[in-house]
This record gives structure tokens, sequence and C-alpha cells, in this order.
């Protein structure tokens, strides 16, 4: 008569690989800190990309270049391209489906860092949005290989490997809820 097994694949672990409370961190509490305000502020800086090639804030974006006024939000940057690599970018500038992958991109990511929820999707999809704005800017005049887009993803991959969206976010909250999620949701969302 065949055994009842209980799955081994159930893990005693967290359901996150940030497992270990920034409290533990050297620096504690306020290592905590500083992640949350990096985690919010670099958010910031995508979500106000964001609403400024929506709304045409007159910052980035004038008002009558805002996608809402019929404007494209990479035509001006990806068809202005020099770089060694602008043949393979120019013919994205203006397609439809490029200005809202990019636009989605600012503003789940932003959002995702700002909540301090799903900061490994956060951090896999805001590292490939800086990369391929990294491409975009080769060769690098001030460096040659770094630039802020690389600095971008290496603190979005930090913050998520911290648990940063625990202090001043909504990080437990969210990983309580993706408990009861299946494995493979739960590991995409965290």
């Amino acid at each position: 008569m065949p055994v009842n097994v209980i799955d081994q694949s159930v893990s005693t672990r967290p359901a996150t690989p940030s497992a270990a409370a920034i409290h533990d961190l050297p620096g504690g509490a306020a290592a905590g800190r500083a992640l949350a305000v990096l985690r919010i502020l670099l958010g910031g800086i995508l979500l106000w990309a964001f609403a400024d090639k929506v709304f045409g804030l007159g910052f980035a974006t004038p008002t009558a270049k805002s996608w809402l006024a019929g404007g494209s939000p990479t035509e001006g940057y990806l068809g202005s391209l020099k770089g060694s690599l602008a043949g393979a970018f120019q013919p994205l500038a203006g397609n439809p489906a490029v200005d809202a992958a990019f636009m989605l991109g600012l503003l789940l990511v932003g959002a995702a860092l700002v909540l301090g929820v799903a900061l490994r999707a956060a951090a896999v999809g805001g590292t490939a949005l800086m990369f391929l704005m990294w491409l975009t800017a080769l060769p690098i005049k001030t460096n040659p290989v770094m630039d802020e887009h690389i600095i971008y993803a290496a603190a979005m991959i930090a913050l998520a490997a911290t648990g940063a969206g625990r202090v001043w976010g909504f990080g437990h909250r969210w990983t309580e809820r993706l408990a009861a999620a299946p494995t493979a949701m739960r590991a995409a969302l965290t």
C-alpha cells in the first residue's frame, strides 16, 4: 500500500532570498533606513521620468511633446543617437510598442521601488531597462564603461538582495500575501 509522502520541495526558509533581516546587516537599523532612502529615491527618479514624459512637465519633455499630446517618449532620444549602436536603436524610435514598453517599465519599476514590493522582479526589469539605456549611450564620453545606468542597475540588485522593501515599504505585507501563492509565482514576484 503506497505511503503518503510529504512534498520535500517545501522549504523552511522564508519566501524571499532576502531572508536575512535588514537588522542583521552590518549597521543594523541604520543600514535598513539608508537602503530604504536609496530605494525610494531611485524609484522617485523613474516615476519622475514617467510623469514628465506622460504629462510634459517642461523639464526633459515639453508639454507639446508629451505622450498625452501625441508625442513619443522614445522618438527624440532614440532618433538622435550618434553612438556605435545608433543603427540598431534608431529604427525603434517612435514605435508605439517600444513607447508603451518603455513607459510601462518606468512606471512598474519605479512604483515597485517606492512601495518596496516585488523588488526581485523590479531588479530584473530595471536592470534590463538600464542595460538597454546604457547600450544606447555607447561610447560613453566621460568614462569608457561606467555611467549612471550601471550604478542604478547595481543599486536595484542590491536593494532586492537585502530585502530593502521591509523598511518604510510594504515588503513584509507583500511577502505575507505571497506566502499562499504557488512557488513559481512567489519566486517571480518577491
